[in-house]
């Protein structure tokens, strides 16, 4: 028997979809917020793009997409799997290993920009 694959680390599942959310959208700007002491990763990564599209958190068992007005965009692969309750934000769940919809996730982030951009020139 050959060596057995190594199963994806949550930093690694978290790099990856930063790597996705920089193709969907080569405009956005990452930015680390809500430094804590008890928080590991010392901060979250937020994305943005005339407005917030997601924040990334790491915990125990999963990677958390949360999209700041995910209940506002159509999800047609049904990727959100979390959060689902609330009246404005959306989350994705990645478990360790999963498998990514990259087609998906950046057709998900490109609609977040388009609804920040569209909300943008309504306060203008």
């Amino acid at each position: 028997m050959g060596p057995r694959p190594r199963p994806v680390r949550r930093g690694e599942t978290l790099a990856r979809v930063r790597t996705l959310i920089r193709e969907a959208d080569p405009e956005v700007v990452e930015e680390v917020k809500w430094r804590k002491p008890s928080n590991a990763m010392r901060g979250v990564p937020v994305w943005e793009h005339d407005g917030i599209i997601c924040t990334g958190e790491t915990y125990k068992a999963v990677v958390k997409l949360t999209f700041a007005k995910g209940a506002s965009l159509k999800d047609p692969s049904k990727l959100f799997n979390s959060s689902l309750e609330g009246n404005t934000r959306r989350a994705i769940d990645f478990a360790e290993g999963a498998k990514i919809n990259e087609k998906a996730l950046k057709a998900l982030i490109r609609a977040a920009v388009t609804l920040n951009e569209a909300k943008g020139k309504a306060k203008r």
